[in-house]
């Protein structure tokens, strides 16, 4: 039965602040979390969602890539362009904050798949901002750290 999670909220929360570990295999929970974390995505309507959001330290999160909520497990971001463009930036983890986040325009992600294949792709734009704001969460980076 899927489930719509409890947000993780607040900027001192540490749950929010730790970073994540690896998941090491995809099991029934894991596979479980992905479901429940894109319907609690879809609920809040989110862009993304990362497992800290909901309470949990795995290096798992979920991105609308393409119009499509793809999960990402244990991603890593492996080439950052120079070229970087600002926008504004939301977070369902600090509801009603709006910071102007600069993040790189083209990125190079690696991550598994929920079949626990390696995946890679070159994101850009809105995509590659996207992604790029959910791996900040499994690092314990939030957008208001780009207000300092």
């Amino acid at each position: 039965m899927i489930a719509v999670l409890p947000i993780i909220i607040g900027e001192k929360n540490p749950v929010l602040r730790q970073k994540t570990k690896k998941v090491p295999r995809i099991t029934k929970d894991i596979l479980k979390l992905i479901d429940d974390m894109d319907a609690t995505r879809e609920h809040a309507v989110g862009a993304g969602i990362a497992a800290p959001q909901v309470g949990r330290s795995e290096r798992l999160c979920i991105a609308m890539i393409n119009k499509r909520a793809v999960p990402l497990i244990n991603p890593f971001i492996t080439r950052r362009s120079d070229k970087m463009e600002t926008g504004e930036e939301g977070c369902l983890s600090l509801p009603d904050v709006w910071i102007q986040v600069p993040r790189s325009k083209e990125i190079d992600l690696q991550y598994q798949d929920a079949k626990g294949r390696k995946q890679e792709l070159t994101l850009s734009d809105w995509d590659a901002r996207v992604v790029q704001h959910e791996v900040d969460h499994l690092d314990g980076v939030l957008i208001v750290d780009y207000a300092l």
